[in-house]
């Protein structure tokens, strides 16, 4: 245990990766060594490393390089306690949380108590406060062994489809009869459209690229699919509100001049088709202005009016339910597939930027 291995990606071109080795340091008092132990990548770490340098956002400062050309990217899953000077953090205490790919990460645990630990490491004190959370699995009510690869392929995406139906319903949808989504074949578009699939005051449209329209219309949550060529048709009288993962600027600015003012409100809440950054886009000509969701703004809220303990019984009900429909055996929404080691998951990484990922699959990096 020389070295921590680390998978890097170059700042100017996401699809570059390299595997980094850093020495092992000593360990500081206050401060628990990690061995990372299964990690999850998709599209969404993809935009991460997208908004790397986003205000609000600053996925790259997470976990900072000694080479600032070079970028850490985040990824949502497991990791073991290996050594702590950390009262109430034993060896062998597994949590989920936002880590680094990389074999193992020094932390500085603070405020640790029954839910875990947050990471209270300097650096870290000015980002958003959620990623800084470690749940300890013997804590956390939704955890389920077999699950580990669904928990934390789905969980960080679904807070965000979770959230972003909360924040349409609690907006009573901005007047809207309709809502089209893109990506829609993208796992927090459609965790979003199963979490508005029973509203019946909104019917759901998923767009996506011709080759995925069997696919969302075979999920089951939308009320139809559309490819993208094919969006001019949408009866343009009716109030519309677009949800944009897709992050493609041409696309938005088509449904825009084709809904002009009956588009009631148009946010993008992620990007897995472009990888710049959404707001150096010219405004659309027609229609709102372009608004970014972001999930934690609507936690806050919900958090103030009912509870963070509401909040989390709500969220884990509905994320169990999710993982059920999406491992269904007769009809999986998708398939897991396994990546052995940091080599495994630097090809992955680059097909994941490539755009190279069948959407019906779920990618686990198993390091340990």
């Amino acid at each position: 245990m020389s070295d921590i291995l680390q998978l890097q990606n170059n700042k100017a071109d996401l699809q570059q990766t390299r595997l980094h080795r850093e020495p092992m340091p000593q360990l500081q008092e206050g401060e628990a060594l990690l061995r990372i132990c299964r990690l999850a990548l998709t599209t969404n770490n993809i935009t991460y490393a997208a908004f790397g340098e986003t205000p609000h956002l600053r996925y790259w400062n997470f976990y900072p390089t000694t080479d600032k050309a070079w970028f850490h990217m985040p990824a949502w899953g497991f990791a073991e306690i290996v050594e702590s000077s950390v009262a109430g953090l034993a060896k062998g205490e597994r949590f989920y949380g936002f880590w680094p790919i990389a074999s193992h990460v020094v932390m500085k645990p603070v405020r640790v108590g029954e839910r875990g630990f947050y990471d209270g490491i300097e650096h870290r004190l000015e980002l958003t406060s959620a990623y800084n959370q470690y749940q300890r699995i013997s804590t956390d009510a939704a955890y389920r062994a077999e699950d580990e690869n669904y928990q934390m392929l789905l969980r960080p995406l679904f807070i965000t489809s979770f959230m972003l139906a909360d924040f349409l319903e609690d907006n009573n949808f901005f007047g809207a009869k309709r809502i089209v989504v893109s990506s829609a074949s993208s796992k927090t578009a459609y965790g979003t459209a199963f979490c508005l699939e029973n509203n019946p005051n909104v019917e759901l449209i998923g767009l996506t690229s011709s080759g995925n329209t069997a696919f969302v219309d075979n999920l089951g949550c939308y009320a139809r699919s559309m490819a993208y060529d094919d969006v001019e048709q949408l009866d343009a009288s009716v109030p519309t509100l677009y949800v944009d993962f897709a992050g493609n600027n041409a696309l938005r600015n088509r449904i825009h001049d084709h809904f002009k003012d009956n588009l009631t409100h148009s946010c993008f809440a992620g990007s897995s088709q472009n990888h710049e950054h959404l707001s150096a886009a010219d405004a659309p000509a027609h229609g709102p202005t372009p608004q970014p969701y972001f999930a934690p703004y609507q936690i806050k809220k919900r958090n103030a009016d009912w509870g963070a303990a509401e909040v989390t019984r709500k969220f884990n009900e509905a994320q169990l339910a999710f993982i059920q429909r999406t491992k269904n055996p007769q009809q999986p929404w998708m398939l897991v597939n396994e990546h052995e080691g940091l080599e495994q998951a630097q090809q992955l990484v680059e097909d994941l930027v490539a755009g190279r990922i069948d959407p019906k699959e779920g990618h686990a990096v198993v390091l340990v």
